[in-house]
């Protein structure tokens, strides 16, 4: 492919990108396909001779499509949303076109240098404190990350890091397995499953603090696991604290926790993947209030903020505290501005060693929108999802389970769990809106996000007389 074909293809991809995502909810949103339905379809070899590009783009409509799962459609309402907008998908292809592996600041010096200030940009729309900010006097700073999971374990190894050497300097006979031995790691039994895994990962015991009636954790429960814990002798030395849990979009409360964890100098990281985004608008911002005593916090606005995936935003209070636990130095990637306190190179912030031009999306779409919006778009979902919980509080048959503060609400039939079961079922399979169940107080409740860009009332509309109509039919064949 010479440069004239790649314009004329080029083009043609954007009209039908265009297409499809115009067109997006007229696909049945979830793929009716069983596993392994591709390989048939698809040579078993890689092809000896080059193709013709009309018959791949023909195969992405028989291969392709009949197995994707339309994320973006309107009657999508799994999981959390997962960002798209077009400014960033041109981003995208600038980004894939310089193709620089930014992992130091010779290395692409613009990489790393609009990161930084995107990231400030970012954090100055949230209002964190000073100390967050590179450009700033404060001695933190803030990073892409590729996910929020990625964001929990590197605050956690840097937290491990920095709690064994304080733990040697003051015992210098005890092994270094016997000082992990004795670490205690802490985050909510309503956390994502990353931040338990990230546990695994770094070799730390971590305890589940239980949760108040909203699911939040308060202070006063992780204050007694931590009594319980140093007076057996152990080191507590990490709390992961959830603002916007995945079940439910619980908030724990920070402003209890995080002086707690500063007296007891403990690494107090906020994971606020889907619901950090909403912070930038005035009305939800409360909810971040003690983010000043947290030393690390991250969220994705690849999730709510119109940046496609992946894009997980990170900052730190210390930045030697994450540098300084994962630094390596060999000489084929020294240069000489690296000492020179203007910049950073974030090979040092990260597990990798490359990284993308990211933060091209981030300032596509922030100066495209601008922040009011930015704010619209969560206000809209947020209106949304109210509108749905009106729907289901005017009907008796049904129950809310949480309190729907951002674009998560979470529901069931009044009833059994295997009743409940069966509806998420019934829905799965008809193929018209797409749900992800989850427990709360042992009970199985439907999630019902609002995801896409395109979502309107209509098919909010739409997706509760689908669901009514599911109900009756299921509510009559019980009887």
């Amino acid at each position: 492919m010479d440069a004239a074909e790649f314009r004329r293809r080029g083009k043609e991809m954007v009209d039908y990108v265009a297409d499809y995502l115009e067109n997006v909810e007229q696909r049945p949103v979830y793929p009716d396909v069983e596993p392994g339905y591709l390989r048939s379809l698809i040579p078993t070899e890689a092809p000896l001779e080059p193709d013709n590009y009309d018959d791949i783009i023909k195969d992405v409509e028989r291969v392709i499509m009949p197995g994707v799962t339309h994320w973006h459609s309107p009657y999508f309402y799994a999981y959390f949303p997962s960002a798209s907008s077009y400014p960033a998908m041109l981003a995208d292809m600038l980004c894939g076109a310089i193709g620089s592996i930014g992992f130091t600041w010779a290395a692409s010096p613009a990489c790393t240098e609009l990161e930084t200030v995107m990231l400030d940009w970012l954090g100055k729309m949230l209002k964190l404190p000073e100390h967050f900010i590179a450009g700033t006097q404060g001695l933190g700073g803030g990073v892409i990350q590729g996910t929020a999971s990625e964001a929990t374990l590197m605050s956690l190894l840097a937290a491990r890091c920095k709690a064994l050497k304080r733990i040697q300097a003051a015992n210098p006979d005890m092994s270094e397995s016997e000082l992990r031995s004795k670490l205690v790691a802490y985050t909510s039994e309503q956390a994502h499953s990353s931040v338990e895994r990230a546990s695994l990962i770094g070799e730390v015991t971590m305890r589940k603090v239980p949760t108040d009636s909203t699911y939040a954790v308060r202070g006063s429960m992780l204050k007694k696991m931590l009594e319980e814990d140093k007076a057996a002798g152990l080191v507590p030395f990490y709390f992961c604290a959830t603002l916007g849990t995945t079940p439910s979009c619980a908030f724990d409360h920070i402003t209890e926790l995080g002086p707690i964890c500063n007296e007891a100098n403990i690494w107090m990281h906020i994971d606020a993947a889907y619901a950090g985004s909403a912070f930038i608008c005035p009305e939800f911002r409360p909810l971040l209030n003690g983010v000043e005593f947290a030393d690390s916090f991250n969220f994705n606005p690849h999730k709510w903020l119109l940046v496609n995936f992946d894009c997980s935003a990170m900052w730190v209070k210390k930045r030697e505290d994450i540098i300084g636990a994962f630094k390596v130095d060999p000489l084929y990637l020294k240069h000489e501005n690296q000492e020179s306190g203007l910049i950073t190179d974030y090979r040092h912030w990260q597990i990798p060693l490359g990284r993308r031009f990211r933060s091209l999306k981030m300032w596509f779409v922030f100066r495209l929108y601008g922040l009011q919006g930015l704010q619209a778009y969560i206000r809209k979902h947020v209106a949304l999802a109210k509108e749905f919980e009106s729907f289901v509080r005017a009907d008796k048959r049904f129950e809310i389970c949480a309190e729907v503060v951002m674009g998560l609400v979470c529901f069931r039939l009044k009833g059994s769990n295997e009743l409940n079961q069966l509806l998420l079922k019934r829905i799965t399979d008809s193929r018209e809106i797409h749900l992800v169940p989850c427990q709360l107080s042992g009970l199985f409740v439907l999630r019902f996000a609002v995801c896409s860009r395109r979502t309107d009332s209509k098919h909010i509309q739409h997706a509760w007389r689908h669901i009514t109509q599911l109900s009756c039919e299921l509510l009559q064949e019980d009887h």
